[in-house]
């Protein structure tokens, strides 16, 4: 019973009572060889062969190894999480269930399914949500809709939100400058109280410009500047919301990987910005290309 364990939970495929088959790596065959030398210890015996597949069984074999019904069903009760719950302690460990299934699933996932990639992203998109509910300097949603203002009562401005720009905050100060404002000035505020009374303020709480409805504040300034038509804006404004709040983008990851990269180069905020519009810019442009030319 031991070793039928163990081999269960390697992820072997039962070719017959007796007959398990792993791929050809060197942590598999390690892994076998220590089941065999401890089904010699117990008194049984055990031998770990080399398989030379034919065509048909090269085919085959990987379909025996298909952990796409466990990547659905992970998905499934992902979809039910509500990763914004009251109780951040029960979403905390929920979510730590979620990652260590998903790491069970993906260890013996040795021709890698593409819902891999995107439980992975699913279940980072929640995690970001929950550590967005802990901190107490994320904007909360404010009820109602966006009111829809004109482009020229908002020119040569200043706008100002909090330092240390993440996903929301340099995606509104590239649109800001992009599409609304282009001489926009920017003050990177170390504290919300201290922001000048002449500012428009942006992605905090008691800001002009924040989370509405189900917006965040991206999407609420595409609304409220009569933005929402550009595909390609609408496109950012789902991978922003995705990556502020939960959803599923499948450029989520690498926009998160690049982020990371140039926060990583760049702390400073106002450098930050320039280079992040280079990224953002790109993202547009593919966004509206592919929308073009399918």
């Amino acid at each position: 019973m031991r070793i039928w364990r163990a081999t269960k939970a390697l992820g072997c495929a039962s070719l017959r009572d007796g007959v398990w088959l792993l791929p050809a790596r060197d942590s598999t065959r390690t892994s076998l060889n220590a089941l065999a030398e401890d089904t010699h210890k117990s008194g049984g015996e055990a031998w770990v062969l080399n398989l030379q597949a034919d065509s048909t069984q090269t085919e085959y074999f990987p379909t025996l190894f298909d952990r796409s019904a466990d990547y659905s069903t992970l998905l499934d009760e992902l979809a039910q999480c509500d990763p914004l719950a009251d109780d951040a302690n029960a979403t905390r460990k929920l979510l730590k269930g979620f990652r260590k299934r998903l790491a069970s699933i993906t260890d013996t996932d040795y021709f890698p399914h593409p819902l891999q990639s995107q439980t992975y992203e699913r279940l980072a998109a929640a995690e970001a949500a929950w550590q967005t509910l802990l901190s107490k300097t994320e904007p909360s949603f404010r009820s109602g809709e966006p009111e829809r203002l004109q482009l020229a009562n908002f020119q040569h401005k200043t706008w100002a939100t909090r330092r240390d720009l993440w996903v929301d905050r340099l995606a509104s100060a590239w649109l800001i400058r992009r599409f609304i404002d282009p001489q926009a000035q920017f003050f990177w505020l170390e504290n919300v109280a201290d922001c000048p009374t002449d500012a428009l303020g942006f992605d905090f709480d008691g800001a002009t410009f924040t989370h509405v409805g189900n917006r965040v504040t991206f999407q609420t300034l595409l609304a409220s500047f009569g933005l929402e038509q550009d595909v390609g804006l609408q496109c950012l404004g789902k991978l922003v919301h995705t990556l502020d709040v939960g959803g599923t983008t499948p450029e989520a990851a690498g926009f998160t990987l690049l982020l990371k990269s140039l926060k990583h180069r760049y702390p400073d905020d106002d450098t930050l910005l320039i280079e992040g519009q280079r990224v953002l810019d790109d993202f547009y442009n593919a966004y509206t290309i592919t929308e073009m030319f399918p």
